[in-house]
């Protein structure tokens, strides 16, 4: 399923890319390409930090999809915090090279979110997920499969993004978020869950399903 048009560029990034293409033009302007050098490198390395590229959503409704693209660094039976059970939790790290959209692992209601400030551990440590400056919604599928994703910021993330709010309803795949430079997104799933993932994978946020819920 094709998701909807969107901009190839996250509007999170619009400012920066503005501000680094504005800074390397005055100074090859001015001083030439040599002093701009370091300038250009430094604008393209934030287009490519906020790049946005539309993927193509699974038509599986028991299909859970990868909220972030990035690298599994954890799969396994754990609490889950938020809803105060047992969980199978798919946590995926995002490094400064990957896509840091954030979208809806399943399609349901938000039923409720929760902010906690907190420190900014390298988010490849599993104690980030309990530490770290987090955010985590809960989600309801139709059938009331309950999920938690929560977004953890990392060792230099300094902003998660939100959009969603408690009766909001997002899409399979839907894009409901952004973490700039860093991070890591834990899913906590119903202990019954068929894991479709492993350690080590590199996934792609709405298009790699991760698990199938179980009914």
């Amino acid at each position: 399923m094709a998701e909807r048009r969107h901009p190839l560029l996250a509007r999170e990034g619009w400012v920066h890319i503005f501000v680094a293409v504005l800074a390397a033009a005055v100074v090859h302007y001015y001083y030439g390409p040599y002093w701009a050098a370091p300038l250009w490198a430094i604008t393209l390395f934030v287009v490519q930090f906020f790049r946005d590229p539309r993927r193509h959503i699974p038509s599986d409704p028991l299909g859970v999809v990868s909220p972030a693209d990035g690298r599994v660094v954890f799969v396994g039976e754990t609490h889950d915090p938020y809803l105060d059970r047992r969980a199978i939790k798919i946590s995926v790290f995002m490094n400064v090279f990957n896509v840091h959209s954030n979208r809806a692992p399943i399609e349901g209601k938000v039923i409720n979110r929760w902010y906690h400030r907190g420190r900014f551990f390298n988010a490849t440590l599993d104690k980030a997920s309990v530490e770290n400056e987090r955010n985590a919604l809960w989600l309801q599928t139709d059938e009331k499969d309950d999920i938690t994703c929560v977004q953890v910021a990392g060792l230099i993330a300094r902003r998660i993004l939100c959009y969603a709010q408690p009766g909001d309803r997002l899409g399979h795949g839907e894009r409901y978020g952004f973490i700039r430079f860093g991070s890591r997104v834990d899913v906590y799933l119903p202990i019954n869950t068929k894991i479709e993932t492993k350690l080590g994978d590199k996934l792609k946020a709405g298009s790699d399903i991760i698990a199938h819920l179980v009914h």
